[in-house]
């Protein structure tokens, strides 16, 4: 069973990761914490740090196999102990970014590939989803590159419920 980390302020991320997660029957757990201290016995195979994430000074204490921040938060990489490291938000230079937003729909693009948690390799590619009304894009590119780490390409359409 995977072990996922997502550090964050609040439960937004870790709510849209765990229900999308449930829909794909992820085998995984995962846990939610708002300071490093919460991540540096369990070792995750993911860690996601959310934008909003704060408590930057433990962070040398965490060690996990794939830590996904965003990629303002680039620095952090330097404390933590990591496989590797994945990079979201709005920069061309992120791994993973918002090509477009307009309206309803949003365009995520991968910009190089990555390897899934079980090995697979994600190639380069963009997917156009649905963006409901009030959500934060940030909080979406995390949970997108989570759900992307743990299944692949075809795992991001599991952040929207309904029909897939």
């Amino acid at each position: 069973m995977k072990q996922v980390g997502i550090w964050a302020r609040d439960r937004r991320v870790f709510d849209m990761i765990k229900e999308a997660a449930g829909r794909l029957g992820a085998d995984a757990s995962f846990r939610l914490g708002a300071h490093p201290a919460d991540f540096t016995a369990t070792s995750p195979d993911l860690l996601c740090v959310t934008a909003d994430a704060v408590g930057w000074a433990g962070a040398a204490a965490i060690t996990c196999g794939v830590l996904l921040l965003p990629g303002a938060a680039g620095q952090l990489v330097r404390s933590l102990r990591c496989g590797c490291a994945i990079s979201y938000g709005t920069s061309p230079k992120d791994t993973l970014t918002l090509s477009s937003l307009e309206g309803d729909q949003i365009c995520l693009a991968l910009q190089r590939e990555l390897s899934t948690l079980d090995g697979a390799a994600v190639e380069e590619q963009e997917w156009v989803l649905p963006f409901p009304t009030g959500w934060d894009t940030m909080d979406y590119l995390a949970a997108a590159g989570s759900l992307l780490v743990l299944g692949g390409g075809e795992a991001v359409s599991a952040l929207i419920p309904g029909p897939q």
